[in-house]
């Protein structure tokens, strides 16, 4: 048997690479050691992007998104950097909610890890976004790293977790960065006078340009600074790590999350493994902690007559809420377990 481990991470509980870990061990508890088993922990330009290319092994000291300093992990492989914005810029690092500033929130630390990055030998920089504190508008990022000039030549891919337009970041985001009404009436004011500032600066509009708006529009700076590339995140890690490559030539694809809703399948993990199996007509199972009212597999994900048998396994349903939280990685192994045993089986994926 011949299988492809490839979750995102399940938000506050479990990373990608012990989820994929988790079902690894499942599928070897029923198949033995002569299951071919590839783990490719997923992520889609958000927090984990950095552990799903490889991990840091860089450190430096930067600008925090409330301006202390503090130290943030990296990625640099041969010419190639891979930088997480949340690491330099993230709300975690503010505080959370409670603790941010959203009107003083920066990105001028993802600027400098940019900067060094290019320093040390990078001519290619992967710039995961996701999970920042900031609605900057990316304008503290550029203005890090100025001068600009001496990044001419880098190519920079900005993976984003979300196709947000840059003027609507601070309405779709601002209230999880902790930023009241007014503010985000502010916060949508400066970003609409980015919009003039990098017309003029740079002659690129990045109004109207999909996915500008994420991490509070440092997705729309970079590309306006920089003519870095917004592309989907989990489209990025996949072609990074060979995923669809791994998938073609697999009996059996698993992947998962901690939460399956509406958005799993709007340019996330799940919903990009499962179309990628679809293609290559290869099974695939879902392992999730909880899912949304009303959610399945069917209603939400891409529809195909190709489809091969997909089943879901929703872990607060088949073991319960509390081990689902408290045991999820046993609970995930024994869930990847039942899913190699069924499709052994021949009884669809899942049964």
């Amino acid at each position: 048997m011949r299988v492809v481990a490839c979750p995102d991470k399940f938000r506050g509980t479990a990373s990608a690479a012990q989820v994929a870990a988790a079902i690894e061990a499942g599928v070897r508890r029923h198949a033995g050691d002569t299951a071919q088993v590839t783990c490719l922990p997923a992520a889609d330009g958000g927090e984990g992007t950095l552990e799903a290319l490889g991990g840091p092994n860089r450190t430096s000291l930067v600008t925090g998104p409330l301006r202390a300093r503090i130290e943030a992990e990296w990625r640099l492989e041969r010419d190639t950097a891979i930088i997480e914005m949340a690491r330099a810029s993230g709300l975690l690092l503010a505080g959370g909610a409670e603790g941010n500033d959203p009107l003083a929130a920066t990105t001028a630390g993802t600027g400098e890890l940019i900067a060094e990055a290019v320093a040390s030998g990078a001519r290619r920089v992967i710039v995961g976004v996701g999970g920042s504190a900031t609605t900057d508008g990316g304008l503290g990022a550029l203005d890090a790293m100025a001068p600009l000039a001496r990044l001419a030549g880098v190519s920079v891919v900005v993976a984003c977790d979300v196709r947000t337009r840059f003027c609507d970041a601070a309405h779709v985001f601002g209230p999880q960065k902790g930023a009241s009404a007014p503010q985000i009436k502010l916060l949508t004011r400066r970003l609409e006078r980015l919009v003039d500032l990098y017309c003029e600066r740079y002659g690129i509009d990045v109004s109207e340009m999909a996915r500008a708006g994420a991490a509070g529009g440092l997705a729309g700076g970079l590309a306006a600074g920089l003519h870095a590339e917004l592309a989907e995140g989990f489209d990025v890690v996949a072609t990074e790590v060979g995923l669809a490559e791994a998938i073609e030539g697999a009996d059996l694809v698993i992947t998962g999350e901690g939460r399956l809703d509406a958005g799993s399948f709007d340019g996330k993990v799940v919903g990009g493994v499962l179309a990628m199996a679809a293609d290559a007509r290869v099974p695939a199972g879902v392992i999730v902690g909880a899912r949304d009212p009303g959610i399945d597999l069917e209603a939400a994900a891409r529809p195909s007559d190709q489809m091969p048998a997909t089943d879901l396994v929703v872990l607060s349903e088949r073991y319960g809420s509390e081990r689902s939280m408290s045991d999820t990685l046993s609970a995930v192994s024994d869930a990847a377990a039942a899913l190699a045993a069924a499709f052994a089986a021949g009884d669809g994926v899942g049964g």
